[in-house]
């Protein structure tokens, strides 16, 4: 067990000096985000109620696209590139090396949060967050549950071509959808309907409870419950449809 966790670990330190390496995976997954919060801080910055709802919607933002996103398309890549063939086949335990894997989106997703923490308390008015036992409850929440739906999504991506469409027909709706740019209590009905059925839009609304409106852990008992039935959701599809062979074998 120690081992197995001690290469983990090993394995996590590789991929972030990778992630690193590789400047356009950097700035898609930290500095898109924050051109969105900046772009549209700068078109609500005379009204501090949009602004509230921006911030946080940006934060559940950067955490789908630091965690769905990029593991949907990096377990692709490493899938269809027979990266996890040879894998299977060298020493290193599976579990030790999908999860430094793994650990380096979720460790990409906390860090995109806390940068838009500090954005939202420098130059949005933000404040610091009003209760920090729902940032970390809900941040780990969202990170676990969209990290899993991520791995779950890329067994259902032929290859890697596909990747980034099969990634963002998911993506790009589910953010316009769930309010990360508007209030989603302002859109029509069945936008609201669909918006409620959705995890990131419950993620949103924990990380505005604890930045914005100070709600308890136990008012947002609802939205954490949704969060997680996703989460249990997404666990068992990624287990059920995981595979270390591509799909051309």
């Amino acid at each position: 067990m120690a081992d197995g966790i001690a290469l983990a670990y090993r394995q996590w330190r590789l991929e972030r000096k990778m992630f690193w390496r590789n400047p356009s995976a950097a700035f898609f997954s930290f500095l898109l985000p924050l051109l969105f919060l900046f772009l549209f801080g700068a078109i609500f910055s005379d009204n501090q109620d949009n602004l509230d709802v921006i911030v946080p919607g940006i934060a559940g933002m950067s955490v789908m696209s630091t965690t769905f996103s990029a593991l949907a398309m990096n377990m692709t890549f490493l899938r269809e590139s027979g990266v996890l063939k040879r894998i299977h086949g060298t020493p290193l335990p599976g579990t030790s090396y999908l999860g430094g894997v793994t650990a380096n989106a979720v460790t990409n997703a906390f860090i995109q949060l806390g940068i838009v923490v500090v954005a939202g308390r420098l130059f949005f008015n933000i404040g610091w967050p009003k209760n920090w036992v729902d940032l970390f409850v809900f941040g780990a929440a969202g990170v676990a549950t969209l990290a899993a739906l991520g791995v779950a999504w890329s067994h259902v991506i032929p290859n890697f071509d596909a990747a980034p469409a099969y990634t963002n027909i998911v993506f790009l709706p589910v953010i316009f959808i769930s309010g990360v740019f508007y209030d989603v209590d302002n859109a029509p009905q069945f936008l609201r309907d669909v918006a409620e059925v959705l995890p990131l839009t419950h993620v949103i609304n924990g990380l505005s409870a604890a930045l914005v409106t100070g709600e308890s852990l136990a008012d947002m008992a609802g939205d954490l419950a949704v969060i997680a039935v996703w989460g249990v959701i997404g666990v068992f599809f990624a287990v059920r449809g995981f595979s270390w062979e591509s799909n051309r074998d």
